[in-house]
């Protein structure tokens, strides 16, 4: 663990444990604010803060991207530190964590330390059996995977971060700044996080309720292959996909993809992502300073007025008056073409 300046109170001390294939970014993103906020200026200096990497062996822990991170400390006492964050990653590429680590968060846990999952670290906690009656904030992209691995839990993927009592799970992404500005603010003052994310070009902390960008939670279809088709169109929003296309990929032909979005949705595939890529729309409208016209481009439209056409027949308003008063509307519904 790195060491305080001799005779330095310690406000923050923070554990890290990396899963196997985790995710670089929610690493980097929750210590460069620790670090900036341990010292003056940014000259790193442990005075406020500590952090470490801990892991059962001298083993470098392999990220998602190939790189390779070193522990700097073994699992230790875990009352040593006020948190342990739990860094996840890749879901499907094997176990994240051994078995010595999963008896060691249950450790920390018994002893009462605050566990946090970050990325999918929220699945490695549940998988330990460390979020039972508690929620987890997932991310929209793993929030059907969650449902489906724990199926008596209700994830929540409509904001950045959830503090359950000793329990924190995050999103991800870049959220996972935002939930390190919580804690050092908590810990350390307003002062010493805005400097933090300052000093990183990172304009404010956003608060926890605030909604993941592109948060689209898809409804419990009941059919692997549509989810998939869905899950395909979240992830090409600016640059549409054809229905052909999505197809292929699913190795199905266009008119069985058609045929299982009529059985499954009572639509077809073109107006489920038709109505995916406006409530984007809606979301960059009432969450960024975008013009109009810049997310009619992001959402995949050929032009804003095509876009405003199409947005003030699904949500009865025009973009610019959800952009101006932001009020509540309920979106029309579709009938199936």
């Amino acid at each position: 663990m790195l060491a305080a300046t001799p005779g330095s109170p310690l406000a923050l001390r923070v554990g890290f444990v990396l899963a196997h294939d985790f995710t670089l970014s929610a690493l980097s993103l929750f210590v460069d604010p620790l670090r900036l906020a341990a010292d003056e200026g940014d000259r790193s200096r442990p005075i406020r803060c500590s952090w470490a990497i801990m892991a059962p062996t001298t083993q470098p822990v392999r990220s998602s991207c190939g790189l390779l991170v070193s522990r700097t400390a073994p699992l230790g006492e875990p009352s040593s530190f006020d948190y342990v964050v739990v860094v996840g990653g890749l879901l499907h590429s094997g176990h994240q964590v051994d078995a010595t680590t999963e008896a060691w968060l249950r450790r920390a846990a018994a002893a009462g330390v605050p566990l946090v999952g970050v990325c999918t670290g929220s699945f490695v906690l549940a998988r330990a059996g460390l979020m039972r009656n508690r929620r987890a904030c997932v991310s929209w992209y793993h929030h059907a995977d969650y449902e489906t691995e724990f199926a008596d839990t209700d994830p929540i993927s409509d904001r950045l971060f959830l503090v359950d009592r000793d329990r924190i799970t995050c999103a991800g992404g870049a959220g996972v700044a935002d939930l390190a500005a919580f804690l050092i603010e908590k810990h350390l003052g307003r002062g010493v996080a805005q400097k933090a994310l300052h000093v990183l070009l990172l304009q404010h902390a956003r608060a926890a309720s605030d909604a993941q960008p592109h948060a689209l939670p898809v409804e419990r279809i009941g059919d692997p292959r549509v989810e998939r088709a869905v899950r395909l169109m979240e992830q090409s929003i600016a640059e549409p996909l054809t229905i052909e296309e999505i197809a292929s990929r699913l190795a199905l032909s266009t008119r069985q993809l058609e045929r299982l979005f009529q059985a499954r949705l009572r639509l077809r595939p073109a107006v489920v992502y038709r109505q995916l890529r406006l409530r984007h729309a809606r979301w960059l409208l009432e969450n960024t300073r975008k013009p109009v016209t810049a997310v009619a481009v992001e959402t995949g439209f050929c032009d804003a007025a095509h876009f405003s056409r199409q947005f003030k027949s699904y949500f009865n308003l025009s973009p610019s008056i959800v952009r101006g008063a932001r009020p509540a509307a309920t979106p029309s519904v579709e009938a199936a073409e």
